[in-house]
């Protein structure tokens, strides 16, 4: 029997290619909403509680209503907003951050799937402080390069305008008040005492991204290090990482010959249109660099959104993806 899906916002970024995703399979039935009532509330709410599964690819208030709108016990949801991500009973949509965060999405009902910020941000933080690491005190700060398409229609709309403003030929930082909305995910879900300083810059390419985690390494815990490996701070830094996500599929820890094979230069669309997630260790004994390499669409998206998907229905975890 074919699992219902519905996908609550299919004309926005993400339900899109959510949408795009499920071309070829023969495991799911699309219900479909037709355009001049895919606002209509009793139209969704007879959708949402037809299907096995909702996808949510709404901004947070008509998300939080579409849960509302749950009748159906049965009925599993998997939100691609910011709506959910930190609230009690909702399971995280990272499965490789550790055996927990795996389970409680094969058994939940209610997932939240990661920003593409803290996608690679977490990748990184909440391995070095769960294993002690890296102090949940300490000040924390990250940046990020990624392409426009993270901004929706409206931003993929003026960077493909004809007469767009100048300033869009060049890099932009941008959440310059510090309030970026994936900050409160990221300080919750790794432990962290404070919010980290983030700097997301967004740039004329369409998808791809790197977020980035700059260490003093003197700050960091040398000797649970040592129990992973001996070596330059890099050197262990990474046979840690290597160690942490052994096994997982969908996360690549690059060894040194990857890493210096970039030539010193890390692309933000070097994984574009990849469904995994590639971590780069750089630096030297004094200060590392930590990097996460991936596609913002991708594992940063409605690749995540799938993959979890995948999980729920106990099929190839990689089914539909691209790795």
């Amino acid at each position: 029997m074919k699992t219902k899906i519905f996908i609550d916002g299919s004309e926005g970024t993400t339900g899109l290619r959510i949408h795009e995703r499920f071309s070829g399979r023969d495991d799911v039935e699309l219900l479909t909403i037709s355009s001049e009532l895919r606002k209509d509330v009793e139209e969704r709410k007879r959708l949402i509680n037809a299907s096995d599964i909702t996808f949510l690819c709404l901004p947070d208030a008509a998300a939080r209503e579409s849960v509302s709108l749950v009748e159906n016990d049965n009925v599993k949801i998997i939100d691609t907003s910011t709506a959910h991500r930190t609230e009690e009973g909702w399971a995280y949509g990272f499965p490789e951050l550790s055996a927990t965060h795996r389970e409680a999405i094969v058994t939940g009902k209610r997932i939240a799937v990661p920003g593409c910020h803290a996608t690679g941000f977490m990748s990184l933080v909440y391995p070095l402080v769960t294993a002690g690491i890296l102090s949940p005190d300490y000040p924390v700060s990250a940046f990020s390069l990624t392409g426009y398409s993270g901004g929706g229609k409206k931003m993929i709309a003026e960077y493909e305008g004809e007469e767009r403003d100048k300033t869009l030929d060049s890099p932009r930082e941008y959440a310059l008040t510090q309030q970026h909305k994936h900050l409160k995910e990221m300080q919750k879900i790794t432990g962290l005492s404070r919010q980290p300083l983030f700097s997301p810059i967004v740039a004329d390419y369409y998808s791809g991204m790197v977020v980035s985690l700059p260490l003093y390494t003197d700050a960091l815990k040398k000797e649970a290090l040592e129990k992973e490996s001996t070596g330059s701070m890099p050197q262990m830094l990474q046979a840690f990482f290597q160690n942490y996500y052994k096994g997982q599929k969908f996360i690549q820890v690059m060894n040194e010959e990857e890493t210096a094979a970039l030539n010193g230069m890390l692309p933000g669309n070097g994984c574009s249109g990849f469904d995994g997630l590639k971590i780069y260790v750089t630096g030297n004994d004094e200060r590392v660099v930590v990097s996460a390499q991936f596609d913002n669409l991708g594992k940063g998206a409605s690749g995540a959104a799938i993959q979890c998907l995948n999980i729920l229905l106990g099929c190839e975890e990689s089914k539909g993806l691209n790795l």
